[in-house]
C-alpha cells in the first residue's frame, strides 16, 4: 500500500507512473493486518528493557514479542543496532518522527476516502485499549499516555464499568481502559484494491507478476529495472518493496538496516456480539477489529528472519488472548489464517527520501507495523519530493541519508 499510495499522489501531481508488483497488489503484509489507523502508536518498541523482554521470549514461542533462537547473521546485526536505540533519547526522537507522519496521514486518509472516494469500510470511531490488570494500566498511564499527550494525541482514561458499558462484547472483570478517539480503522485488503483501482483510473499502469531480478546502472543512476516480465526504465525509480527492500537494495550496494517482523492474523465472519470499536486486549497484546464484512484477531511480533509459513503456537495465542477477554472471541466461520512480514527499520522510523548514492533513486520503506497508518502521508511526501515541491512534513527525520543510503 505504500507503493500504491505513492503512485496515487504522483499521478495527482501529473506524473506518469508504472508500478512493478511481484504478485498482485496487496499480496504481502498489506493484506492481512488489522487495518487500524493509529496515531496512538507513536511510541516505538525500542526503549530501555525491550531487549531483555525479547531475549526472554526465546524460551516462549507464543510470546507476543518473540525472538527465534536460530542463528541468523543479518538478524543478529540488526538486533545489535536495535539494542543501541533502546535508550530514552532515541525513543523520544523516534516517537516525535512517527507521530508527525501518523497524525498527518490520519487527516489525509479521511480526505482520500471521502474525495476519491475509496470503498474500504473506513470508520472514524477510535481505538480502545482494554485492561484487566490495574497495575498494567497504571504503568501505561505513567508512560504511554504521557508520551502521547506530549505529542498532542488525545487519550481518554476510562473506568472499568464505563468500558464494559460501552463494549458489551467484553467479559466482566475489566479494570479500565484508555480510549484513543483520533484513531480509525478500515479493511486493508479493500483499501489496497481501491488504491489500485484509482491508480489505474488516473492512467497509472500496474505490472502484476513482475518480480524484480536486478538492475542496470549507468553513471550513478539506475537505467533499467530487470523483472520476470522484462526490463523497464523510468526517469525516477521509487523503491517501495516493504520487507523485501533490503534484499533488493543489496543489488544496488545499499545495506538497509531492516529485518522482517512476522505478524499473524485470523479472520472470521462477524460474530453476533462483535466489538463496537477496534480493541487492543492489552495483557494478551491481541488486536481485535470488526468490519461490516468480517472480524479479525491479529498482532504479535516474531523475529525469525525470512522464514515462511504459519506458526501454530502464535495463532493459538491469539485465540487464547481473545477468549480471555471476549464473550464471542471467534466468528461462526473461519475465513483465513494469515502471516506476513512487516518491514522493521533499526530505529523504527520509516526510510523515505532520495538516495545519496543513486541520482534517480528514491526510497519509501521500513514502515514497520504502521504501513496502513502512514501510507497517505508517505505518498504525499514522496510526490512532493519528486516534484521538487516543499513537503507538508519535515523530511529530515525519515531521510535515507541518516544511514548513508
Amino acid at each position: 500500500m505504500i507503493g500504491l499510495a505513492s503512485a496515487l499522489f504522483l499521478l495527482k501531481r501529473g506524473a506518469t507512473v508504472r508500478v512493478l508488483e511481484q504478485g498482485t497488489p496487496g499480496c504481502g503484509a498489506s493484506h492481512g493486518n488489522c487495518g487500524t489507523i493509529t496515531p496512538s502508536h507513536a511510541a516505538p518498541l525500542a526503549m530501555p528493557g525491550t531487549l531483555g523482554v525479547a531475549l526472554r521470549s526465546m524460551l516462549h514461542g507464543d510470546a507476543p514479542l518473540y525472538l527465534n533462537p536460530r542463528f541468523d547473521g543479518p538478524r543478529l546485526r540488526w538486533l545489535l543496532g536495535f539494542a543501541r536505540h533502546c535508550n530514552w533519547a532515541d525513543f523520544h526522537r523516534a516517537a516525535a518522527a512517527r507521530s508527525a507522519i501518523l497524525q498527518r496521514s490520519r487527516r489525509l486518509l479521511g480526505e482520500l476516502v471521502r474525495d476519491e472516494p475509496l470503498d474500504c469500510e473506513f470508520a472514524e470511531e477510535g481505538e480502545l485499549y482494554v485492561y484487566r490488570d490495574a497495575k498494567t494500566m497504571a504503568a501505561d498511564e505513567r508512560h504511554h499516555v504521557a508520551v502521547l499527550e506530549g505529542l498532542g494525541v488525545e487519550v481518554q482514561r476510562l473506568r472499568g464499568d464505563a468500558v464494559e458499558a460501552s463494549e458489551p462484547a467484553l467479559k466482566p472483570g475489566v479494570a479500565g481502559g484508555l480510549f484513543h478517539p483520533g484513531d480509525a480503522r478500515l479493511r486493508p485488503d479493500r483499501y489496497v484494491d481501491e488504491l489500485a483501482r484509482r491508480v489505474r483510473e488516473l492512467g497509472g499502469v500496474i505490472e502484476n507478476g513482475a518480480r524484480i531480478e536486478g538492475f542496470v546502472a549507468e553513471g550513478g543512476r539506475i537505467a533499467q529495472v530487470r523483472t520476470s516480465r522484462g526490463a523497464f526504465a523510468g526517469e525516477r525509480v521509487l523503491l517501495a518493496l516493504g520487507a523485501w527492500s533490503p534484499l533488493l537494495a543489496k543489488e544496488l550496494g545499499l545495506h538497509l538496516p531492516m529485518q522482517p517482523g512476522k505478524g499473524y492474523s485470523i479472520t472470521y465472519s462477524r460474530p453476533a456480539r462483535a466489538p463496537r470499536h477496534a480493541l487492543v486486549l492489552r495483557e494478551a497484546q491481541v488486536c481485535v477489529t470488526t468490519w461490516a464484512s468480517g472480524y479479525r484477531l491479529g498482532s504479535t511480533m516474531e523475529f525469525s528472519g525470512y522464514a515462511e509459513g504459519l506458526n501454530r503456537a502464535r495463532l493459538d495465542a491469539l485465540r487464547r488472548g481473545a477468549a480471555a477477554g471476549l464473550h464471542e472471541p471467534e466468528g461462526p466461520e473461519l475465513l483465513e489464517e494469515w502471516w506476513g512480514w512487516r518491514p522493521m527499520s533499526v530505529d523504527e522510523v520509516p526510510i523515505i527520501g532520495p538516495s545519496t548514492r543513486w541520482t534517480n533513486l528514491h526510497l519509501a520503506t521500513a514502515h514497520g507495523m504502521l504501513g496502513v497508518s502512514m501510507s497517505a502521508a508517505t505518498g504525499e511526501l514522496v510526490a512532493a519530493q519528486l516534484a521538487g515541491a516543499t513537503p507538508a512534513l519535515d523530511p529530515l527525520p525519515y531521510a535515507p541519508a541518516r544511514f548513508g543510503l
